[in-house]
């Protein structure tokens, strides 16, 4: 059996039913962030634009963090692929640490450092934990679909 089976069933055994409106939660605070990055998208890119190295694909880069916030935001919310919606995430958060928190202030637009430490802290824990209990995913492992002959 390898890693990743191993941890996908621990993740299923040991997950309270609390934990999923917490990752619920989780979804819709990235939905909002993605809402918010779409009402400053000129701001955002204009800031992306200061710093030579991103100029290039800073029109790439605003979409793809908006795309991310919400598709990923949705799928953890609904806990269908929470596992592909967290590994979406992951480097725009951890790119938003090191920005946020740098001298550079790339992202002064939406500066909150602490909301991006506890949301990259919960994607870390959702990388693990899985969709749990109460989740689209857990609906479709225990109704297959029946197939006909």
């Amino acid at each position: 059996m390898n890693l990743v089976n191993r941890i996908e069933r621990w993740g299923d055994t040991h997950h309270p039913k609390w934990i999923d409106g917490l990752r619920i939660l989780l979804g819709l605070v990235l939905i909002w962030k993605g809402v918010q990055f779409v009402n400053n998208i000129d701001l955002l890119t204009a800031q992306i634009d200061r710093y030579p190295f991103l100029t290039a694909m800073s029109f790439w880069l605003a979409h793809i963090i908006v795309f991310a916030h919400f598709v990923g935001g949705l799928f953890i919310t609904l806990g269908l692929l929470t596992r592909v919606g967290v590994i979406a995430n992951l480097p725009i958060l951890i790119g938003a640490v090191f920005f946020v928190g740098s001298s550079t202030n790339l992202f002064a637009v939406h500066s909150e450092m602490i909301l991006s430490l506890v949301v990259l802290f919960l994607l870390c824990f959702f990388l693990v934990e899985g969709s749990g209990p109460i989740s689209v995913d857990e609906y479709m492992r225990r109704h297959p679909e029946k197939k006909e002959a």
